[in-house]
């Protein structure tokens, strides 16, 4: 279906009482914007794929017993940090496949970044040069 035929078909909705102006606007924009889109070379921002879960894994610095492995899977899962350490201690009794994989992920899981507060800029009082210092005396 071509974008004339959307916008006809759209036209009729709003004429049927089916959309109401607003919405009729905003869908006219969604099918001029997927025009646009398609002719230019790079997609929108929405377009594009999500990035996966393992590309914002990092090691947790506020949840931490350890390593902060599992307070990192906390933050790209939704699943409590004490669930992922449960599920460790439970393969680690499995012949330390659990303390293995452990090990791996502090290995090889970087570190979050801490998020810093601003630095403070401290500046000095203006010095007047054209007066001499106080007689210590």
């Amino acid at each position: 279906m071509g974008i004339a035929d959307e916008l006809q078909k759209l036209h009729s909705l709003r004429e049927q009482g089916a959309l109401t102006e607003d919405e009729f606007i905003r869908a006219k924009q969604r099918v001029l914007d997927g025009e646009r889109a398609a002719q230019s070379p790079r997609a929108p921002a929405e377009a594009r794929p999500v990035q996966s879960g393992l590309r914002e894994f990092r090691r947790s610095t506020r949840d931490r017993w350890i390593g902060g492995v599992c307070g990192g899977l906390e933050d790209v899962t939704n699943v409590p940090s004490w669930t992922w350490r449960i599920l460790f201690v439970l393969l680690a009794l499995l012949h330390g496949v659990g303390l293995v994989l452990y090990i791996l992920l502090w290995i090889f899981v970087p570190l979050q970044r801490p998020l810093l507060p601003a630095p403070a800029v401290i500046v000095p009082p203006p010095s007047s040069a054209s007066t001499p210092p106080p007689p210590n005396g």
